[in-house]
C-alpha cells in the first residue's frame, strides 16, 4: 500500500496555473496535452530526488563503499484526464519557492502509473518517490519504508524498494521491485570511473 507525501502547496499551485494558462499549456512539447478536451487534473505528486555520483565505488584503498547520495530536485504531478495520466508537470525549487518548471509526455509518465499501481498491491506501507540517476538515462520509483517523512529526506534506507520504471538501461529488468542493497552497487559500477587512457581494459 501506499502513503504518499503531500506535496508543497506552494508546488500544487504553480501547477494549477500552468494548466489554467492557456499559453503554458499551448507552448508545451506535449500534444496529448494540447489535444485533451475537457478537465485536466494534477495527481499523484511525488518528490524526484536525483543520485550523483557519490554512489559510485570507492577509490582504490579507500575504507569501504560511499553511502548513496541524494537530493531533492522537485516535485513531479501526473496529469490526468479521464481514466488515465496523459502527461506530468515538474515543479523546482527557486529563491521565491516552488514555482512550475514544465510540462513534458512519454514513456515514463505511463511507466509511473503502472508502477504505482503495482506498488498499491504491496502489503507494506510505502511512500511513493521517483529516484532518478541522470548518468544512466534512468529513473525508479523509490518505495520508502519510512511512510511519515515529509519526502525530503535524501538516504535509501536498508529496507527500500526501486522499481526501475520503463525503458531501463540494458541488463536491469523494468518493473521489478529491487532491494536497494541488491540495484545500488549495480548503479554503482555503472556509474564508476572509466578506465585511464592506456589501461588494459577487460575483455
Amino acid at each position: 500500500m501506499l502513503r504518499p507525501s503531500p506535496a508543497p502547496a506552494p508546488a500544487l499551485r504553480s501547477v494549477l496555473a500552468a494548466l489554467g494558462s492557456p499559453s503554458a499549456v499551448s507552448e508545451a512539447r506535449t500534444p496529448a496535452l494540447r489535444a485533451a478536451q475537457g478537465p485536466l487534473s494534477p495527481e499523484l505528486p511525488l518528490p524526484v530526488h536525483v543520485l550523483g555520483l557519490a554512489a559510485a565505488p570507492p577509490a582504490a584503498g579507500a575504507a569501504g563503499p560511499r553511502p548513496p547520495r541524494t537530493h531533492l530536485a522537485g516535485w513531479r504531478f501526473l496529469i490526468r484526464h479521464g481514466d488515465r495520466a496523459i502527461a506530468a508537470a515538474d515543479t523546482m525549487l527557486t529563491p521565491d519557492g516552488w514555482s512550475f518548471s514544465h510540462f513534458f509526455e512519454g514513456p515514463y509518465v505511463a511507466a509511473t502509473e503502472r508502477a504505482l499501481m503495482q506498488a498499491e498491491a504491496l502489503v507494506t506501507p510505502y511512500q511513493p518517490r521517483l529516484l532518478s540517476v541522470p548518468e544512466l538515462y534512468m529513473l525508479t520509483l523509490w518505495l520508502h519504508t519510512d511512510t511519515d517523512s515529509d519526502g525530503a529526506s535524501t538516504a535509501p534506507g536498508p529496507e527500500d524498494l526501486l522499481v526501475p520504471l520503463a525503458p531501463a538501461p540494458p541488463g536491469i529488468a523494468s518493473h521489478r521491485p529491487y532491494r536497494v542493497a541488491d540495484l545500488l552497487p549495480v548503479i554503482g559500477l555503472r556509474l564508476g570511473p572509466p578506465p585511464l587512457l592506456g589501461s588494459a581494459a577487460g575483455a
